[in-house]
C-alpha cells in the first residue's frame, strides 16, 4: 500500500550539486530553490507487537504460564515502551529537514512494507512508479526517509535517473550549511568523509579507471583507489585539527573548573527554542530561527542566578531522531560540554504533538554521550503555543518547569530552580563589618551577595549577607563570629 501526492510541476534542474539547496540561475538572475520529491517507508516490523503478545494454540501448564508471567514481568521491567514515531511523523520531519536545506518540496511518496527490499528499498515496481511521479514534476533530487546502502543508491539511481539522497547525506547537508566556525566546518567535514568512504565503490565509470598521473601513482592503481587514499588522507588531517580543538577546550575547561563556577548545558531535539530560551537567560544574541539545526556552533555565556551567583550556559546542536553515528562522534569535542556540565536542562516543545517521541530521541543520543547520569532539569518550553485552557493546567515540579523563552514566561522560577540544583560555590549566611573606604569590598558583597540588612556605625557597614564561598573567602577578615 502506497501514498502519492505530487506538488505543482517546475522546469527540470541540470544542477550536479552534491548536496541539497539552491539550483541553477533562474531568468531573473537569481538562484532557484531545487525540486525535492521525498519518499517515506513504513514495514510492518515497525509496529509488530512483542513476542508476548503472540497467540498461544493450546493450555499451558501452570509452570509454564508462570514462566511466560515472569518473563513478561522482566520485559517489561527492563525495556519499558519508548514512543516512536510513525511513517506520517516521520515524513513531516523529513519536510521540515528539506525545506532547512533550501529545497522546494515537489511530491511525496508513502509506502507500507512487510520488509525492506535489500536491492532498491520500495522494490523495483514501486520504484518505477516512484520515476514516473519524479518526472512529471520535474524533480532535481529524491530525498529517502532512510538510510541507504551503497548498493541501494546506485539501484535506486539507475532506475529514477535522478540524484538520490537520504536522510543521513541530508542531514550532513544541512549542517555543512550551518556550520559557521572552522571547528564547525571540520566537525561537519569529517562526518561527510566518513559518510562518503564506503560509498565511492561504483560512484560512476570515472571511478574504475586507470589513473594518468606519471610518478604519482602506484602501477595500475585505479581511480577509485586514489580517491580512497586521498580521503582517509584527508580524515587523518581533519582528526588532527579537531584532536587540537579538543586539546584548547580541555584547558579552557580546565580554567573554568578551577574556579567554583557550574556549567549548564542546554539539549533537546532541534528546533524545541534551546537558543530563544539561551538568550532570555544570558541576554546573549545567538540565532533564532524556527528551521531545524539553526544553532551549530557552540556558544557559553554567563548568567546570574538570583543567588547572585555566577554560572555559564552552554549552547548545543540540536538533536534528532537517529542522529548519524558518524555526527555524534565528528561532535563528540563539542558535546564533551554536556558530559562535563553540572546541570543538564533538557529542553523540548510542550506545544508539539509529538514531545514524547522527541523526548526519548534526546534521552538516547545522551546515553550514547555517557550524559544519562547527570542532574537534569526539564524544561518544557513554547506554553504560549497551547490553548489557554491546557497552559493553565500546568503544574511545576522538582524535575520539571514550564516556560515561555519567547514570551519570557517562567524565567524566574527556572532560575530559581536551577540555583537550587547546583552545589558548586555553596552559599552561606554571614555577618559583616566593613570599613567604609573598602568600596571595591562593599562593590563586590552588593554585586554578588543578598542583603538582607545593612547599617552605617563609626566609619563602619555592618551588613547582614547571604554569600557564595567564593565572595565569602575575600570578605573572610571582615566576618563578625557569632
Amino acid at each position: 500500500m502506497s501514498r502519492l501526492h505530487s506538488r505543482s510541476s517546475g522546469k527540470a534542474s541540470d544542477s550536479e550539486i552534491g548536496g541539497v539547496g539552491r539550483g541553477p540561475a533562474t531568468e531573473g538572475g537569481g538562484p532557484r530553490k531545487e525540486r525535492a520529491f521525498l519518499v517515506g517507508i513504513e514495514t510492518r516490523s515497525r509496529s509488530r507487537k512483542p513476542a508476548g503478545s503472540r497467540i498461544q494454540h493450546g493450555p499451558l501448564t501452570a509452570a509454564a504460564q508462570a514462566a511466560r508471567d515472569t518473563s513478561a514481568g522482566m520485559a517489561a521491567t527492563k525495556a519499558p515502551d519508548i514512543p516512536d514515531f510513525s511513517a506520517e511523523e516521520s515524513l513531516a520531519e523529513l519536510r521540515s529537514l528539506a525545506v532547512s536545506a533550501g529545497a522546494e518540496i515537489a511530491g511525496e511518496f508513502l509506502q507500507h512494507r512487510d520488509r525492506p527490499d535489500p536491492a532498491t528499498l520500495v522494490g523495483r515496481g514501486k520504484l518505477e512508479e516512484i520515476a514516473g511521479a519524479v518526472a512529471s514534476v520535474s524533480a532535481d533530487l529524491l530525498l529517502f526517509d532512510h538510510d541507504l546502502t551503497a548498493s541501494q543508491q546506485r539501484n535506486i539511481e539507475k532506475l529514477v535517473n535522478t540524484r538520490v539522497i537520504d536522510r543521513t547525506q541530508l542531514i550532513l547537508d544541512i549542517f555543512a550549511k550551518h556550520a559557521r566556525t572552522r571547528e564547525g566546518q571540520w566537525q561537519v567535514e569529517l562526518a561527510q568523509l566518513e559518510y562518503m568512504l564506503p560509498r565511492l565503490s561504483g560512484r560512476g565509470i570515472e571511478m574504475s579507471q586507470l589513473g594518468g598521473g606519471i610518478g604519482t601513482r602506484g602501477p595500475g592503481e585505479t581511480q577509485l583507489e586514489t580517491d580512497r587514499r586521498k580521503i582517509h588522507r584527508r580524515i587523518r588531517h581533519v582528526k588532527e585539527q579537531i584532536e587540537n580543538v579538543r586539546r584548547v577546550r580541555a584547558q579552557q575547561r580546565a580554567r573554568r573548573e578551577s574556579l567554583p563556577v557550574a556549567t549548564i548545558a542546554l539539549v533537546g531535539y532541534t528546533n524545541a527554542g534551546k537558543s530563544t530560551l539561551f538568550n532570555a537567560l544570558t541576554r546573549a544574541a545567538v540565532l533564532e530561527s524556527p528551521r531545524m539545526f539553526a544553532t551549530l556552533d557552540p556558544t557559553i555565556r554567563s548568567v546570574t542566578l538570583p543567588s547572585r551567583r555566577q554560572a555559564l550556559l552552554s549552547d548545543t546542536v540540536g538533536f534528532i531522531r537517529n542522529l548519524p553515528h558518524t555526527l555524534v562522534s565528528a561532535f563528540r569535542a563539542t558535546l564533551e560540554e554536556v558530559q562535563r556540565a553540572s546541570l543538564v536542562l533538557q529542553v523540548s516543545d510542550a506545544s508539539s504533538p509529538l514531545s514524547a517521541e522527541q523526548d526519548a530521541q534526546v534521552a538516547k543520543v545522551l546515553k550514547e554521550l555517557e550524559a544519562d547520569g547527570k542532574p537534569r532539569l526539564r524544561v518544557m518550553n513554547k506554553i504560549d503555543l497551547l490553548p489557554p485552557k491546557q497552559r493553565e493546567s500546568l503544574r511545576d515540579d522538582a524535575s520539571r518547569v514550564h516556560v515561555s523563552a519567547a514570551k519570557g514566561v517562567g524565567m524566574s522560577t527556572l532560575l530559581d530552580r536551577i540555583d537550587e540544583m547546583l552545589s558548586e560555590d555553596p552559599l552561606s549566611r554571614v555577618r559583616l563589618r566593613v570599613p567604609q573606604k573598602e568600596g571595591k569590598m562593599l562593590a563586590l558583597l552588593e554585586a554578588r551577595s543578598r542583603i538582607y540588612s545593612r547599617q552605617y556605625l563609626d566609619g563602619l557597614v555592618e551588613l547582614e549577607a547571604e554569600a557564595p564561598e567564593s565572595v565569602v573567602r575575600k570578605v573572610r577578615e571582615w566576618v563578625v563570629l557569632k
